[in-house]
């Protein structure tokens, strides 16, 4: 099991040059692409740049600004943004923080998916332990009840 750790603690000053009152910190990064995870203060700032990675810049807590090209658009928590590879792009805030998920993707030199035909599974088909033929069955379940919070929320990102 891997785990990578990020949010409060974890996170550096971040950003292309020029960028300000923004820290991250870096989840996942291999030749597959990196995941990030960013942080804007108040008036925090990525300055407009481009990257050769298409970019999904992905709004999990509160909300800012963002521009692609020469348009710009207001973001909020649960919105999330494409930045085209190689086109130029931006982020602020103003007078509220904002957190957002970053997942670039880089080109990819040759197909990664196979080619292949699905077959239809009929009732009969499926085999349980044993070898012997079941239907299938409707699932149920149920989400767990979420644990009380431990923490004051007015003192912020919980550790």
């Amino acid at each position: 099991m891997q785990i990578a750790r990020f949010g409060v603690g974890n996170r550096r000053a971040e950003g292309p040059k020029g960028s300000r009152n923004l820290q991250g910190q870096v989840i996942h990064s291999d030749a597959n692409g990196v995941i990030s995870e960013l942080a804007f203060g108040r008036q925090g700032r990525i300055e407009p740049h481009s990257n050769p990675n298409t970019t999904w810049f992905v709004v999990i807590e509160g909300g800012g600004f963002v521009q692609v090209d020469d348009e710009q658009s207001r973001v909020a928590a649960g919105e999330a943004v494409l930045w085209p590879a190689n086109v130029v792009h931006a982020a602020w805030t103003d007078q509220s923080p904002m957190r957002a998920i970053v997942v670039e993707l880089p080109e990819l030199v040759e197909s990664r998916v196979l080619e292949g035909t699905a077959r239809e599974i009929a009732a009969g088909d499926v085999t349980a332990p044993g070898g012997s033929p079941t239907p299938p069955q409707r699932a149920y379940g149920h989400l767990l009840e979420r644990p009380a919070s431990r923490y004051d929320v007015a003192e912020g990102e919980p550790f």
